[in-house]
């Protein structure tokens, strides 16, 4: 009987990017509103995930970490570091939902936002789940590519979003999809 390998759970909150270039590494964050970029350079087998709050820079200072043209270069540079080469990157986009109607869609803003950068920097998306009113749990695994994303009900949904922090006391609800 084989054993899998044990696979270590790097969790990326809003502000924050990680890359890395291990095989036994998965990547994951849970979203609402806020969008993650998965880039991969599979010829490098490095990839990245990040977790941004807003669209565009804001107006600099040290709240940049929240919006995604900084996340978006952080995490582009964190992969050219490691040997990616930006014209082999390929993404998946994850997130964006409007979770409370009440309040403007800053979900879709970013949305959008995270598409036309990856446009604007060449960078071809394979693969997008973006929109929806639940939230969802998303895992990456940077050197295969793989993603997988789990849907959240609406009470998991508000405290991702109130909290703006992994949930890891219990799995999600159903709903599971894998992008390859």
């Amino acid at each position: 009987m084989s054993v899998a390998p044990r696979q270590n759970r790097l969790h990326v909150i809003q502000g924050q990017y990680q890359v890395s270039d291990q095989p036994d590494i998965v990547l994951s964050t849970i979203l609402g509103s806020c969008v993650a970029a998965c880039l991969r350079d599979p010829t490098a087998e490095v990839g990245g995930m990040n977790h941004f709050l807003l669209p565009g820079s804001g107006n600099g200072g040290g709240e940049a970490n929240r919006y995604g043209v900084h996340l978006m270069e952080l995490l582009i540079n964190g992969l050219l570091q490691m040997g990616a080469r930006k014209n082999r990157l390929e993404a998946k986009v994850f997130g964006g939902a409007q979770t409370m109607a009440q309040f403007s869609d800053v979900g879709r803003q970013n949305g959008i936002f995270a598409e036309q950068f990856l446009r604007d920097e060449g960078i071809r998306i394979v693969n997008s789940s973006l929109g929806g009113a639940s939230g969802r749990k998303v895992e990456f695994w940077p050197v295969s590519g793989r993603a997988r994303q789990s849907a959240l009900n609406g009470a998991d949904t508000l405290k991702a979003v109130a909290r703006e922090k992994p949930i890891v006391s219990k799995p999600v609800v159903a709903d599971d999809v894998e992008f390859f």
